[in-house]
């Protein structure tokens, strides 16, 4: 077993709760901003450098790094080098890329918080890695000031999403007037069964800025357009005996899936080609010492069309998508949906606002106050229903509006530093509220591509929403001693639930939940040398379930059920102890972290009730997952006549599947999405003032998607095999104003699947002037 030891564990959590029992009834929740200043205390130019507060595993990464160590055309890429976080973006563009952690996988993304200037983009609607997926597009590389990094939920000022961890992305507020201006081009090349092509992307972005006297501005804008390899393939399962029946066709590929079952592929689909458009304006006034105000505004604009590639051939050589056919042999009827699931058009438009005001009273009081609202102004996507071609020229589909979603929070907070003789204390005081909603409604249509909406086919809609308090003291005891203590309260409900399905029929008003929970953390913090930094950290954490947990849907036979509309929050308890060694140019870190989750949301496989003789697939509260691991982080900087710097993590993680009543056979079983080993290493080389070559590399082992483990296949569609991917980058500063960049991301060609097919080599250059 890896420490803590349960008698530390408990040891922390009492002090919390006694500490805060007699200080606040209401517990805490901060935000973003909040957080950002404490932990831009923590690190400096990307390395690690602790404070008393906090666990050592925060972590910074800032614009210069991004600029010459990163291939970043989305802001989802400048997170791919930091310890244990992996980004599941398809391609250039997608709209579909969550975060994995130490302990969670890409299925989770409710279990990390992703922020921009304090305005929340995870999509707290859902916990899953498509449309609860991060609102990465409404922040561009360009504009980023640094990214802040918090792993674990140790600090009161994050609600039970920060389980994994906290990002939270600064843009830049200019000082002076400024402008810049980059050009990108790019190509990868994908070859795979018969799908053999060149995918290019084209990239323009600028921003302007100015500061005179107490007020300032920024307005930046970003244009990417871009072609991705197939997102998926139409599949079938290979019958037991061969037969002569079904149209002959050729052309099709002999395969297993990822439970080892033969299936033949028959072609490419979601070949997404993209079209897209952000923009960012920031206002702030600055009326002196003690007060000042921002007005935020971003805009992000999508068009999608995807389309399929069919590989079988009739015997005159046309293209056959679906009826009764004879693949290589074996008689088969493919569905209309095989090939038409993956053609769609999709059109999103999204805005996002904030309003800060923030000051001081007191040299020794401080507060803030931030209003955001996320919405989805416009998001539809049209989907053919019939078979292909026929479909490519129209007639009958779906059209699913996703436009009554979106969240809106609120946080007021302070920060009193009171005089004390005993010890030196920095209180913060919070209180919070989000409300996050769900409208999703599906139309048939009688002409997908561009018809009226019909007939209203399925609705799911719902509410959440949160209140919470939180209090947190940061103790200086001695000049190397700290202890961090707080607790978070939270009150959540959700309400307005509604199913309903036209056929097969159902129309359901869910009930209204509610529950609470209380959340202490303490982190303790030693510094006995300037060579050695020490801390101790534990956490609890509740993850309230979102709007598509509660209210999913399931088939079972001829009938709709909504399973589990009373799902619990998960619950985690998290614990690490790190021991960190400083040098004049370089640092080694050692963690040890725990994670004991009860009441685990997780989707799997089993009857709806003890008494059902059918298995079907719906997110439950799972008993136990337990999680130990290791994570070691170095860095070392001017070395090698002072151009090289080196950073490197491993992270080794024993996630298990601890206790599961209603599946016992995944008792012990990996649990899904998380890899026992991942690794980084990255080498950048100032040659000199104007060329800086950086080499990096990317690690995971194998993991499952099934929560017993079945899929046993890993290079295959769906399944999840491990990769080593090497990237490249050379920038080149031609003069002050000047400079240009090449990179090759995957420059060993590794051909992998994490569910669906990953890109291969891609190659890119830019062109980037600033003022």
């Amino acid at each position: 077993m890896i420490f803590p030891t349960w008698a530390l564990r408990r040891a922390l959590l009492a002090g919390a709760a006694f500490y805060a029992q007699g200080h606040v009834a209401m517990a805490a929740e901060g935000d973003a901003e909040l957080a950002a200043r404490t932990v831009s205390s923590v690190v400096v130019r990307g390395r690690i450098e602790s404070t008393p507060d906090l666990p050592l595993s925060a972590r910074r990464i800032e614009a210069r790094q991004i600029a010459t160590t990163i291939n970043a055309l989305t802001v989802e890429d400048t997170l791919k080098y930091l310890p244990n976080i992996f980004v599941r973006r398809r391609h250039i563009g997608d709209t579909q890329a969550p975060i994995t952690t130490r302990t969670s996988g890409v299925g989770a993304s409710a279990r990390s918080l992703i922020y921009t200037d304090g305005v929340l983009l995870s999509a707290l609607i859902g916990n899953n890695n498509s449309t609860a997926s991060p609102r990465w597009g409404m922040v561009a590389p360009e504009e980023i000031q640094q990214i802040d990094v918090l792993y674990g939920p140790f600090s009161a000022a994050f609600p039970g999403g920060s389980i994994g961890a906290a990002v939270n992305i600064t843009t830049r507020s200019p000082q002076a007037f400024e402008a810049q201006a980059k050009v990108t081009v790019g190509s990868h090349a994908f070859k795979q069964y018969s799908t053999r092509d060149n995918y290019p992307v084209y990239q323009a972005a600028a921003g302007i800025g100015d500061r005179r006297g107490s007020y300032s501005w920024r307005l930046s804008g970003n244009h990417l357009e871009s072609k991705g390899q197939p997102l998926g393939y139409a599949t079938a399962i290979r019958p037991a005996a061969p037969s002569i029946t079904g149209a002959s066709t050729t052309g099709a590929f002999n395969d297993f899936n990822r439970a080892g079952a033969p299936i033949v592929v028959l072609g490419a689909t979601g070949l997404e080609r993209q079209v897209q458009d952000n923009a960012k304006l920031r206002l702030e006034w600055e009326a002196g010492p003690a007060f000042a105000a921002s007005y935020l505004l971003g805009y992000f604009n999508n068009r999608t069309d995807a389309h399929a590639d069919g590989y079988l051939r009739d015997a005159s050589g046309a293209r056959a998508y679906s009826g009764p056919l004879n693949i290589n042999g074996y008689s088969h009827t493919i569905a209309a949906s095989a090939f038409a699931s993956g053609v769609y058009h999709l059109a999103e438009t999204h805005w996002m606002q904030a309003v800060s005001i923030h000051g001081s009273a007191t040299p020794q009081l401080s507060w803030r106050v931030i209003a955001t609202d996320y919405n989805y102004g416009r998001d539809v996507q049209r989907t053919p229903s019939t078979s292909l071609p026929g479909a490519l020229v129209g007639g009958a589909g779906t059209i699913l509006d996703l436009g009554g979603t979106g969240w809106r929070t609120l946080d007021a907070k302070a920060v009193w530093t009171p005089k004390s003789a005993l010890a030196a204390h920095t209180v913060s005081l919070g209180l919070h509220r989000d409300l996050y909603e769900l409208g999703a409604d599906r139309y048939n249509t009688v002409d997908w591509l561009g018809g009226p909406r019909g007939a209203l086919a399925a609705s799911s809609r719902g509410k959440t929403e949160t209140w919470a308090a939180y209090l947190e003291d940061a103790i200086r005891l001695s000049p190397d001693l700290s202890l961090t203590l707080g607790v978070r309260q939270e009150h959540w409900r959700a309400f307005d639930g509604l199913n309903y399905s036209l056929s097969p029929a159902l129309n359901v008003r869910q009930q209204t939940l509610s529950a609470d929970g209380a959340s202490p953390k303490a982190v303790l913090a030693w510094t006995p040398t300037a060579q050695w930094r020490l801390s101790a950290s534990i956490g609890h954490a509740y993850r309230f379930p979102t709007v598509s947990e509660l209210y999913q849907a399931v088939t079972v036979g001829t009938q709709l059920q909504t399973p589990n509309p009373d799902l619990s929050p998960e619950r985690a308890l998290s614990t690490e102890l790190s021991a960190e060694r400083i040098w004049p140019r370089a640092r080694l870190r050692l963690s040890g972290f725990t994670e004991d989750m009860s009441r685990a949301l997780i989707s799997q496989t089993t009857a709806l009730s003890p008494t059902a003789t059918t298995l079907v697939s719906f997110v439950q509260n799972v008993d136990k997952v337990r999680s130990r691991g290791l994570e070691l982080v170095g860095e070392a900087r001017d070395i090698w006549f002072g151009g090289l710097d080196l950073t490197a993590s491993a992270t080794y993680v024993d996630s298990i599947t601890a206790r599961d009543p209603a599946l016992p056979m995944a008792e012990g079983k990996q649990t899904p999405q998380v890899p026992r080993w991942r690794w980084t290493a990255v080498a950048t080389w100032r040659a000199n003032d104007r060329l800086t070559l950086t080499a990096a590399a990317r690690y995971s082992s194998h993991l499952f998607a099934t929560i017993d483990n079945s899929d046993i296949v890993g290079h295959t569609y769906q399944g999840f095999e491990s990769y080593l991917v090497v990237d490249a980058r050379a920038t080149w500063k031609l003069d002050p104003h000047w400079s240009v960049a090449v990179g090759v991301d995957n420059l060993n060609n590794r051909d992998y699947f994490v569910f669906h097919p990953f890109p291969q080599r891609s190659v890119l250059a830019e062109l980037h002037y600033v003022y």
